[in-house]
């Protein structure tokens, strides 16, 4: 990881085993309750994925590096400037707590575009862990992802 401060990072405890925390990232069906709108895969070592936000037209292509099952997982994610790593990690707190930190590094930029990139970074990467939250543990689906820019707000814009 980065030693500059280049990155975004967020963590949260969620009232589940570590497996469960775990396969929700790792497993496209359980994911796409609380992130992504699709994957075409499952996070594996060495799998190349393209991750779908439908309500905006938008994929980003996924290239997994790194997976130690129930404790870390590393991910190379976007494409040219927009390149930079993803990093789960994974701590059980005891059997029913699982502290995961998401940290978002090699973010590209300076100035002002990188503290932009960070601050955006930061947001989204507390939506997922929220949203994760809600669903695991209380099986609500928030739809932050698709609140996060409503279509509406769009219009709006545009008007």
């Amino acid at each position: 990881m980065s030693k500059s401060n280049d990155f975004a990072t967020a963590s949260m405890a969620i009232r589940r085993p570590v497996e469960e925390v775990f396969k929700a990232f790792t497993d496209p069906e359980i994911t796409t309750n609380f992130w992504y709108s699709s994957s075409d895969g499952f996070i594996k070592e060495g799998a190349k994925l393209n991750w779908k936000w439908d309500l905006y037209g938008f994929t980003i292509p996924v290239k997994v590096l790194d997976v130690k099952p129930n404790r870390k997982i590393v991910i190379e994610w976007g494409e040219g400037k927009y390149l930079s790593n993803l990093m789960w990690e994974f701590k059980e707190l005891n059997n029913e707590i699982t502290y995961v930190s998401i940290t978002n590094y090699n973010l590209q930029g300076d100035g002002s575009i990188l503290t932009d990139i960070i601050r955006d970074s930061t947001s989204g990467l507390a939506f997922v862990l929220a949203g994760l939250k809600a669903w695991l543990e209380h099986g609500v689906r928030l739809n932050l992802s698709e609140d996060k820019y409503p279509k509406e707000l769009t219009d709006l814009k545009n008007e």
